[in-house]
């Protein structure tokens, strides 16, 4: 079976990983809990694209 081509999946798990980042430092910032900034987005970006990395890619 074929896995695909891991670019590709990077690519895609970047921008899914980025969309749901701001969602939540978007949401945490509407109550109250932490500040929007592009810094805190790029860090959890990266955050999430690591752990589901390693999720994704572990056989």
């Amino acid at each position: 079976m074929s896995q695909g081509d891991p670019r590709v999946l990077a690519v895609m798990n970047a921008v899914l990983s980025f969309s749901f980042t701001v969602m939540v430092v978007w949401g945490l910032e509407f109550v109250g809990l932490s500040e929007f900034t592009w810094t805190n987005v790029g860090l959890g970006t990266v955050a999430l694209f690591l752990i589901t990395w390693v999720v994704v890619l572990r056989e």
